[in-house]
């Protein structure tokens, strides 16, 4: 009698484990589809500001700037105040929240070695070559660093052990496969001169966020993901400004004088409000893809955040299309087609489809 009642409570014990961890599973999903609409809107909107202001004029000629200035030092600029404002918000946030003690204890631990690993990885390396690629490919090269979510999935497997099953790798095919559709539809117009190399670092990108994401989602395993994604944005910021920009200018050959002089510039420009709001998304997008791949792995937390390669075009669609009224945004017929697609290839990899024939069938 005994036994019999040991074995119901360990079996009552067992099915309310497995309706937590659906539980947990589920609320990481959704937090790693929120982290790709984010991710979409940070895209616009740092798009937005590098078409206006004074943005603008450097980007027409009239400045007089070198050709790797506005190809390479204009796009890092960029990236790095938007890294910055991103940085001030989670630094804000953890102010607010009590938590900068804990910020300033866990940069000097080893999961916080990690974390800034990742934003080395995915700010200086990844984060610049996307705003690059997207500034010279246009649009279109968007849902080709969405290839990440591939690349994040393999190397989950092979560092992290991950699970990888059939079903998960059909679902992640379906949704690369609906990020190309996204990515052809535009191929059928005008091809932008910097297209190639678009695309080019668009796939460095997209190695560089995979490996970010496989590590981060390790590192907010162990720690606060609040705390990371501070660790993250202040290493990236700091990273980009202080480090990669004045190798650039050392480069092209006018000094970091150059640098301090757009900087400053670039900051007291009116975009510099569309800068603080990008960065506001940046800082909510890489928190909850952090936290989404910390619940439900780097496979399938990728690949819910890998829905920006819709949600980017999508917003730039809105806010520069629809809202600003400038030509050569709009998305196709496809591109929605593409975007439901996306949304069944996420749909194979959280459940099993076969499950709900199941249920039909008692």
């Amino acid at each position: 009698m005994e036994k019999s009642q040991n074995y119901t409570n360990t079996t009552k014990a067992s099915v309310a484990k497995e309706a937590l961890d659906k539980k947990y599973f589920s609320k990481g999903l959704n937090i790693g589809i929120q982290s790709g609409i984010y991710y979409g809107l940070y895209t616009a909107l740092v798009t937005t500001a590098t078409v206006y202001g004074i943005w603008k004029f450097w980007y027409s000629g009239e400045a007089g700037l070198s050709e790797m200035t506005l190809a390479f030092i204009l796009g890092t600029l960029a990236t790095g105040i938007n890294d910055l404002t991103s940085a001030i918000w989670a630094l804000g946030n953890s102010l607010l929240k009590g938590k900068f003690g804990d910020f300033i204890k866990t940069i000097k631990t080893k999961p916080g070695l990690i974390m800034i690993f990742a934003a080395i990885v995915g700010g200086p390396i990844a984060g610049v070559t996307y705003i690059l690629a997207v500034q010279m490919g246009g649009p279109v090269v968007i849902p080709i660093a969405g290839l990440n979510v591939a690349i994040g999935a393999i190397l989950g497997r092979i560092i992290l052990k991950q699970e990888l099953s059939a079903r998960m790798i059909a679902g992640i095919v379906i949704c690369l496969i609906a990020s190309l559709l996204i990515g052809a539809t535009s191929l059928t117009g005008e091809i932008k001169d910097g297209m190639l190399l678009g695309i080019i670092l668009a796939l460095i990108a997209a190695f560089g966020w995979g490996l970010e994401g496989v590590i981060a989602g390790f590192g907010t395993s162990m720690i606060d993901s609040e705390i990371g994604i501070a660790i993250r944005q202040s290493t990236s910021a700091l990273s980009n400004l202080l480090i990669v920009l004045p190798i650039l200018a050392l480069i092209e050959g006018t000094g970091i004088g150059l640098i301090g002089s757009l900087f400053t510039k670039a900051i007291t420009d009116p975009t510099i409000l569309l800068l603080f709001a990008s960065g506001f998304f940046t800082f909510i997008s890489f928190n909850f893809w952090y936290k989404g791949n910390s619940m439900c792995g780097a496979a399938l937390g990728m690949a819910c955040n890998g829905t920006y390669a819709f949600w980017g075009p999508f917003f730039c669609w809105i806010i520069l299309g629809v809202i600003l009224k400038n030509p050569g945004y709009e998305i196709a017929p496809i591109a929605w087609i593409a975007s439901i697609l996306m949304a069944i290839g996420i749909f194979i990899m959280s459940v099993n489809p076969l499950d709900y024939f199941k249920r039909g069938k008692n």
